[in-house]
This record gives C-alpha cells, structure tokens and sequence, in this order.
C-alpha cells in the first residue's frame, strides 16, 4: 500500500500539535483581511461609492444597512458549499487552499472597481471564498487533536477567537485610516494583501498538519442521514436556527447601525490623532483580547464553584448580556436625540460594546467548540457550516426588519431608540425561553481517532 503523502490521524501525544501555529497565524492574517474590508463597508457605500461614470453614487444609511447585512448572510451561507467540498470530495487542506484564491480574487475586484458593479462582484466573491473556508478552518483545528490532547481542545478554540480578534483589532483601526488619507483603492488593497499573506502561511504549514481524508458521497451520504448523523442535526438545530440568529443579527449590527449611531455622537481625539466612527468597531476585539483570558482563568472557575458552568450555561448568560448590550445603546440614542446639537462623545460606545463582547465569549466560542464536538467524524465541517448558518439566519433577520421598517429612503416605522428597543426585547425574550429549553438538550461527544487506535482497529479487522 502507498504511504500516505500527509499524516491522516492525530499523533497520540498530550501537548499541543505541531501545525496549530500556522493554522492561528492563518486566521489571524485572514480576519485582518475580512473584519478590514468589513469595518468600513458602511461607510464607504454611504460616503465614497461612484457611479460608473465617476459621478458619486452613494447609498442612503438604511440601504447600506441592508446591504451590508445581507453580504454577512451570503458570508456564512457559503460554509455549506465549502463543508460539502470539503467532507465528501477534497478534505479540509485542498478546500481551504482552493477557496482562500477565491477570497483573494474578491479583494482585488473592490480594490480597483469603486462602483455597485465592483462592489458586488468583490463582495460575491468574498462571500464565496470566506463562507467557504470557515467551516473547514474551525474543524481543522479540532482535526489535530487526538484523545489524549483532547481536554486541549477549549483553550485552543479561546486562542484561536484571540487570533480572529487580534487581526480585526489592528485592520479596525488601520484601514479606516486609510481609506480616509488614501481612497477606497488602498482601503481595500491592503486586506487583500493580506488573505494572499494568509494564504502562503497556511500553505507553509502543510507538512505538519493533520489532514484527514474526505469521506466521500456514499459514506457521508449515509452518516449524514443515518441514525448518529440526523440525531446530532436535531439536537443542535433549535439551539442554531431558533436562539443563536437572534445573537447574531443583534451582534452584526455593531459593523452597521452602531456606527451609523456613531456618526451623530461627538468625535474624539487622542492628541493629534481623531478617532472616526468606523474605528469604534476596534473596541470589540480589543476586549476580546481582554476577556478570552480572563473569562478562562478567572470568571469560568469562580462561577463553577457556585454551579456547574455547562457550555448551554455559558450560551444562557451571553444572550442576557446582549439584550443588555442593546438596551444601553438605546439609552445612548435617547441622549442623541434629546441633544442633537450637542450629542455624548463616541467613546460612551465603549460600555455597551464590553457587554456584548462579553456575550460573544460566551456564545461564539462555546458554539464553535460545542459544534465540533457533538458531530459525528466524517460531518465535523458539514455540522460547523450549520452553526454558522445561524448567522446567514441572524443577518437576514436584520435584512428583513430594516427592509420592513422602511417607509422611505429617509424614514422608518422604528425610529431612534425604538429600534434598538426593539432588538433588546427581542433577545431577551429569546434568553428567558432558551433557560427552559436548554434543560432538554441530550447530545453526544465525538473526537477524532488517533494513530494508536485506527492500527488497533486494522490488526483486529474491524477496518
């Protein structure tokens, strides 16, 4: 028998895997490259987008609102195509190579095209290549550890969301400035630079990871509409189609109607240095950068000695503290309204952002572990692109609201508060029902199989 060209299965070994470096400084590069062309989307539909003519062409806040929305539900949409590739016909490592050129192609489209035509071709191509690649990059993380490593699992899923965070962090504050002292051409060249930096590293890493075989149709076929494959769906759609969208089209809005909200409060400066609308977004993975470890060393243990902290537990609080996230932004509103001519800074987004990145630790990441876990071997990718499904759903919720609300282009049936009001209750409806449903949940634990075990298995001829 040939010798395989990669390692297939998990090293028995109880520290962390070789190939995880490359894996995080891969994500890292990649979410510099996304949350960098995301931040400042919004305000480049409103403020610099042209016509094919040259003339400007810009589009109202509630139609760049929906816009934008609806290229972050495309965004993880696509994580079904890229699951079904990566599964069945080409595994996680071809899949993510192949798609990352996508990605990169997308970036260059909105680097030299300014117009709606270059606007949706580079977002369509994003889309594609982003939602394609997520679902395979979180499960190929989870595809290096065996069973003797596997309680390393949580801490390298909360390293993995700093690295998301730390490229988002820098690209919020850098590209905004750019785009302002160099256009919309090096706004959006400089993310793309970085996916095909993203890309080279990822591919750098080829030899030291993991790369487990895709199943092919008939046994993912069979295991997807088997006993094992149908449970695990039904166990986790309720928790990703009817409670975690809500989550996320409250938590989407902080790339849109929170900076549109930023952009009626007082600027700021820091020496010479003034601080745009679009740069608020950074305060969100900088306290990531803050919480992921301080949630995992301190918070985490000192409520497990009041009552067991489940993943569902850790999930219940976060949808509480976005609701609250919410709230406090409607009061920020109120004061805006109340005092157009003299509005609170921008910096008071800080507190309500804190509240809601304290919400997405407790929800993102425990989903993203929680998801690969309770899917079967040969589904981990196909199960991950259903938990970031919930955010196509969440995205078209908001999609749907801001399209139903709109009276005309320059009003709404939920003005002011009452917008954010409505999202807050929303949520926290959704929080109190998911306390008593959580409480039925039954699920199952899968990890892959290691070296060891699969060579046990052959020599007694059960494979």
């Amino acid at each position: 028998m040939a010798q395989a060209k990669y390692q297939t299965a998990p090293v028995p070994q109880t520290t962390m895997p070789s190939g995880i470096p490359y894996i995080v400084g891969n994500e890292a590069a990649e979410r510099f490259s996304f949350y960098g062309m995301r931040g400042i989307l919004v305000v480049f539909m409103t403020q610099y987008m042209l016509s094919a003519s040259g003339e400007t062409d810009h589009m109202s806040g509630t139609e760049a609102t929906a816009v934008f929305h609806y290229f972050v539900a495309s965004a993880y949409f696509f994580p079904l195509l890229g699951s079904i590739l990566s599964d069945v016909f080409w595994g996680k490592y071809k899949t993510i190579m192949l798609l990352s050129v996508v990605y990169c192609l997308g970036h260059l489209a909105l680097a030299i095209d300014e117009t709606r035509m270059g606007l949706f071709l580079g977002l369509t191509l994003i889309a594609i290549g982003s939602g394609g690649i997520k679902p395979c990059v979180s499960a190929h993380v989870g595809d290096q550890f065996g069973k003797q490593n596997q309680h390393l699992l949580s801490k390298i899923f909360g390293w993995f969301y700093i690295a998301i965070n730390l490229g988002a962090f820098v690209s919020s504050l850098l590209i905004p400035e750019i785009l302002k002292a160099y256009g919309p051409h090096y706004a959006f060249g400089l993310p793309g630079v970085l996916m095909l930096i993203a890309t080279i590293l990822f591919w750098m890493g080829r030899n030291q990871f993991v790369h487990i075989p895709p199943s092919g149709w008939k046994k993912f076929r069979t295991e997807t509409l088997g006993k094992e494959g149908i449970q695990a769906i039904l166990n986790l759609s309720v928790l990703f189609y009817v409670f975690v969208p809500i989550f996320w089209s409250l938590f989407d809005q902080t790339g849109s109607t929170w900076v549109l909200q930023a952009t009626q409060m007082k600027t700021v400066s820091i020496g010479e240095f003034e601080i745009k609308a679009a740069q608020i977004q950074a305060f969100n993975p900088f306290f990531i950068l803050v919480l992921v470890p301080t949630f995992n060393y301190v918070v985490y243990p000192l409520i497990d000695q009041v009552f067991p902290l489940t993943p569902l537990r850790k999930i219940s609080i976060g949808f509480f503290l976005t609701a609250a996230s919410f709230a406090i932004v409607a009061l920020i509103q109120l004061a805006i309204d109340r005092s157009p001519d003299n509005p609170p800074n921008m910096l008071w987004q800080a507190v309500p952002y804190l509240v809601i990145t304290a919400g997405e630790v407790m929800i993102s990441i425990t989903c993203l572990e929680f998801a690969y876990t309770q899917a079967p071997t040969s589904m981990k990718s196909f199960i991950m692109s259903l938990y970031l499904l919930s955010v196509t759903v969440g995205n078209l919720l908001t999609s749907g609201v801001n399209e139903f609300i709109m009276i005309d282009e320059k009003t709404s049936r939920l003005e002011g508060a009452d917008y954010f009001w409505f999202f807050s209750g929303l949520m926290f409806v959704a929080a109190v029902l998911f306390v008593f449903v959580a409480r039925f949940y039954r699920g199952k634990t899968y990890i892959q199989e290691e070296e060891s075990d699969i060579a046990q298995a052959q020599e007694e001829g059960i494979q």
